[in-house]
């Protein structure tokens, strides 16, 4: 009974907590934080003290399985040199310098100096990335860091066992097979990491063989997703057994599986494992903060009055190294490479201003409280080893939780302009649309009524994503997509009302009554969210995309377009008493015309009349061009 009243309890701090801390500048991983660490003087609140079997069972293998399958397999191929250097290189670079400050400051052999360097050396998956996200840093820096935090932490349980080995210590917790005293050389070492992780990809690849397998014959979506819920384990535990690293399985396994999802599961079931898994991460995400917080109180009594002093000086110290050597790593290894390419001066910086950005996102979390945990308990210092480790991970958390945001200000370091995804979106569906509309407008067979409508249908969804960009037209109104959207919301809920009039009076069975309310449910929430999104869009100027098409010729040639011939509007929106939703002007000319989803399409009818391929947006802030011809952005 007392398990089950803190788990209610955990969980309904966690969605109080979250909920005040959402409107504020406070990352809710620090608001969690300090909630637990307040908790846990209070004498009512029972003591908290996590195993490590807890923590690297119950909550670690999730936890990487949640973070990899929103991880893309290709963005981690594309960075892996980065990725790899920091996952492994780093941890390492930093488990000896921490070992050699501990061991300078603590009366404790080397081997477990540099074991506490291990365990503080791995970043947080959670933490960096939730902080990341948040104050939204360019997706290069935030791909860099969910792989770091990903990989990372196989290096450095690794790095742990190595060193207890080393200090004649049998470590505890999973996967953990050494007994004693062992010769430990950098030749060992470099084999146990190579088998660790040779062993644990395999795994993990057998895994995602295994759930792929059974996803490809089950056809019921509640099983697929509670399929779902043991393919973290179905990884972790096997690699764990045989001495393999089960963060590489789990990792492997979900990246394996998320690559594959759309060939493997069907788009129910895909949406069901989103919307679960998203639960469960919220969740366990925050729930491992305020246990880490809940910890504080018992872990200090733990040290003693008479040591504590002299502890929390040498964490201070440790997590002053720790705060020092990611940016010497990081910073470092970009002047090499930036002195070793021609690189345009500009890019130099940004790519500096990058890396000074990621050296500072080090947060540390649940896997140094894990790996803490699995010290043994004849360890010396070990109370005082574990509080070490704690003031890491708070001093990461406040500090650089707190300051990242700050700091990425202050370089001009930001993520994509939202528009500019929303630009992208739309070239992208508009191509996506297109293929599907020349399959059936070429099957002989198929009604043309019936492609009439797909056709209206795909026209209307390719409209609402570029009715998202751009100023409103001369009356300042909403757009007939957003004028739609809220008919159809309005219609949806009188529909819903009657809906319920109905089930009160008993006249329909519950089970269609059920189907009919979850599918105006799903629809207004589509409705609602494209509502949220064009809101959002319009509140930043849009600049080009990076990348979505290689241009062509046309775009090429018209680099310099003409001005426009009038500032007034679309003309002959002006003469026919029409409106406009957005403005556009032809290149070659400078004709302006108003857009596809405004009730004219003059720009298109320039084109078809003039034949010139390109045009320009005319809406304020906005950069981009259109090929007609080629159906490019540029």
């Amino acid at each position: 009974m007392e398990i089950a009243l803190l788990l209610v309890a955990v969980v309904l701090v966690v969605i109080l907590v979250s909920r005040v801390a959402a409107p504020l500048p406070l990352p809710a991983p620090l608001a969690l934080l300090a909630a637990g660490a307040v908790l846990s003087f209070v004498p009512a609140v029972p003591e908290v003290r996590l195993s490590s079997e807890v923590v690297l069972l119950g909550l670690l293998p999730p936890l990487l399985y949640a973070a990899a399958l929103s991880t893309s397999l290709i963005d981690i191929r594309t960075f892996r040199a980065k990725i790899l250097s920091l996952s492994v290189g780093l941890v390492l670079f930093t488990a000896l310098g921490v070992g050699l400050v501990a061991w300078l400051l603590l009366p404790i052999p080397f081997a477990l100096a540099v074991a506490l360097g291990a365990i503080v050396s791995p970043p947080d998956a959670v933490a960096a990335t939730a902080v990341a996200r948040r104050i939204g840093l360019p997706r290069n820096i935030t791909t860099i860091l969910e792989g770091e935090s990903l990989l990372n932490d196989a290096t450095a349980l690794v790095a742990l066992r190595t060193a207890l080995a080393a200090a004649g210590l049998a470590a505890h917790g999973a996967g953990s097979h050494d007994s004693g005293p062992a010769d430990v050389t950098v030749m060992s070492v470099g084999l146990d990491l190579v088998v660790a992780s040779l062993g644990g990809v395999a795994i993990g690849v057998v895994a995602f063989l295994l759930v792929g397998t059974l996803r490809r014959r089950l056809t019921e979506v509640p099983a697929d997703t509670a399929l779902s819920f043991v393919a973290p384990y179905l990884a972790y535990v096997p690699a764990e057994q045989v001495g393999a690293s089960g963060v590489l399985a789990v990792v492997t396994a979900a990246l394996l599986l998320a690559h594959r999802a759309t060939a493997i599961q069907s788009a129910p079931s895909r949406l069901s494992e989103r919307v679960n898994w998203s639960s469960i991460t919220f969740v366990l995400e925050n729930a491992v903060f305020l246990l880490i917080g809940l910890q504080i109180s018992s872990l200090l009594s733990d040290v003693g009055t008479e040591n504590l002093g002299r502890t929390l000086l040498v964490g201070l110290a440790v997590l002053g190294t720790c705060l020092l050597l990611r940016p010497v790593w990081m910073i470092g290894q970009a002047l090499v490479y930036l002195a070793l390419q021609r690189t345009d001066p500009e890019v130099r910086r940004m790519r500096l201003r990058g890396s000074v950005v990621g050296s500072w996102a080090g947060m540390r979390g649940v896997v140094t409280l894990a790996a803490a945990l699995t010290l043994p308990e004849e360890t010396p210092l070990r109370a005082e080893l574990l509080v070490i480790a704690l003031v890491v991970t708070v001093g990461t958390l406040v500090l650089q939780g707190m300051t990242l945001p700050v700091l990425a200000r202050a370089l001009d370091v930001r993520g994509p302009d939202p528009r500019e995804d929303a630009l992208q979106e739309a070239t992208v569906l508009g191509a996506t649309t297109g293929a599907g509309l020349r399959l059936v407008e070429g099957d002989p067979e198929a009604d043309p009524v019936v492609i009439g409508l797909l056709q209206t249908q795909a026209t209307a969804r390719v409209n609402r994503a570029w009715e998202r960009l751009g100023a409103l037209g001369p009356t300042d109104d909403e757009t007939p997509s957003e004028a739609q959207a809220r008919l159809r919301t309005s219609m949806i809920r009188e529909e819903r009302s009657e809906l319920l009039r109905i089930r009160d009076a008993g006249q329909v069975d519950h089970a269609v009554l059920t189907s009919i309310l979850g599918q105006l449910d799903a629809e207004e929430t589509a409705l609602g969210w494209a509502a949220t999104r064009s809101a959002v869009l319009r509140e930043s100027p849009l600049r080009p995309p990076d990348r979505i098409a290689s241009g062509c010729e046309h775009l090429t040639a018209t680099e310099k377009p003409v001005p426009p011939k009038t500032a007034e509007g679309c003309p002959t929106c002006l003469a026919e008493g029409m409106r406009w939703v957005h403005l556009r002007v032809c290149a070659h000319c400078g004709a302006v015309g108003c857009c596809d989803s405004s009730e004219g399409k003059h720009a298109s009818a320039h084109f078809r009349e003039s034949g010139h391929p390109v045009m320009r947006s005319l809406e304020p802030g906005e950069a981009w061009r259109w090929c007609y011809v080629d159906e490019v952005l540029g």
